[in-house]
């Protein structure tokens, strides 16, 4: 049947012998669509056995190949797990530090893998965080998945294996943690932790920077004579350098570890190019000069131990921003001590407590005090 200017929507017909071997013509239920991309004919099924159905599909097809997006059976037949697939290769390509495998992992385990991309619209979507949040999932992993989700869309279209790429919205994320480190909690954390640890912590709380930072740092970044520690570009997070001035207190904590360290290599015969290492271990456990991988245990007693059970040495980090933002140092170069790339994610760590309200309150005092002189 016949639509002018639009293609043409149809029954096809198939032909099926009889009990008595004849052959008879049949007319399927299903409506199907025909149009044209660059002079070809382009043939689908309209799912469906109502002609406005597909006399609507067909309209849309129309549309499409006149605003030059991809169309045809390879975009209809592109399934979820394929534009996951493009996520992940995507970012061994462009070597990123971080992997999307947790939350492809959490949308392959809700959506059939071959879930056609063309079923999955905002109402699906809706239905999705829905779910998450009855499962006991935060805005912000569900937030998470959804952005590998538009990642995983955009990719596509860029590859025209999609002709539509949903509206995905992004949830209010209001569970951030807030914990940060006062002097005398720091100190008492210090004074329960293996001796082996006291450095890394103290280096931790005066820098700010990522435990996985840190945990990989080598002698040769640590230049004593110039007064700096460095972060080559490719070695932080966000894959840019980041050096910072020893301060005194900084430069007494790594003085005093490579001092330590340089007395285990010339008991133990060995180069060490690690700054953060076991030492005095009782047998049984790691070897003097060995990397330190993972502290959890440990750190976990000395915070409980210390009367602040649950804090994390990320929140040292926290701290360090606070610390910034107490001192007056200009947001610019504080974000580039602490390795921030946006403002908007350092804002999330410039917690204001109420010893920065109070002395806000206090200048704001004074400044009404000078004015009425």
């Amino acid at each position: 049947m016949k639509n002018r200017g639009m293609g043409s929507v149809f029954q096809p017909t198939y032909t099926e012998r009889d009990t008595d071997g004849k052959k008879i013509t049949k007319v399927c239920t299903t409506w199907q669509i025909k149009y044209y991309v660059n002079g070809k004919p382009i043939k689908e099924s309209a799912h469906s056995t109502n002609r406005a159905v597909a006399v609507k599909l067909l309209k849309q097809r129309i549309g499409q190949v006149q605003a030059g997006k991809p169309v045809g059976s390879q975009v209809e037949n592109t399934t979820l797990f394929e534009i996951l697939e493009m996520v992940t290769n995507d970012y061994a390509v462009n070597h990123r530090k971080s992997t999307p495998s947790f939350a492809v992992k959490r949308l392959l385990d809700f959506f059939n893998p071959d879930t056609k991309t063309r079923e999955i619209n905002s109402a699906v979507l809706d239905r999705y965080i829905k779910q998450r949040q009855s499962d006991g999932y935060k805005n912000a992993t569900i937030n998470q998945d959804l952005s590998m989700l538009g990642r995983a869309f955009n990719l596509a279209a860029d590859a025209g294996r999609v002709a539509m790429v949903p509206r995905v919205k992004r949830l209010k994320v209001s569970n951030a943690r807030k914990g940060f480190f006062e002097v005398q909690e720091h100190r008492a954390v210090l004074a329960h932790l293996p001796y082996y640890l006291k450095p890394l912590a103290e280096v931790a709380y005066l820098t700010g920077w990522r435990k996985s930072e840190l945990l990989k740092l080598h002698w040769r970044q640590v230049d004593f004579e110039k007064g700096w520690l460095r972060l080559e570009t490719g070695e932080t997070k966000n894959d840019e350098g980041r050096p910072v001035s020893l301060t005194p207190e900084l430069r007494a904590v790594l003085e005093a570890q490579r001092q330590r360290v340089r007395e285990i290599e010339k008991a133990t015969n060995q180069i060490i190019p690690w700054v953060f290492v076991h030492f005095d271990m009782t047998h049984g456990k790691a070897a003097e000069g060995s990397k330190i991988r993972s502290y959890h245990t440990a750190w976990n007693n000395a915070c409980k131990n210390a009367g602040v059970p649950g804090r994390l040495m990320h929140d040292y980090r926290r701290t360090q921003v606070r610390n910034l933002e107490r001192a007056g140092v200009p947001r610019s170069t504080a974000m580039k001590m602490t390795g921030h790339k946006t403002e908007a994610v350092y804002r999330r760590y410039a917690i204001v407590d109420e010893g920065m309200l109070r002395e806000g309150a206090e200048k704001l005092s004074a400044f009404y005090s000078r004015r009425s002189e």
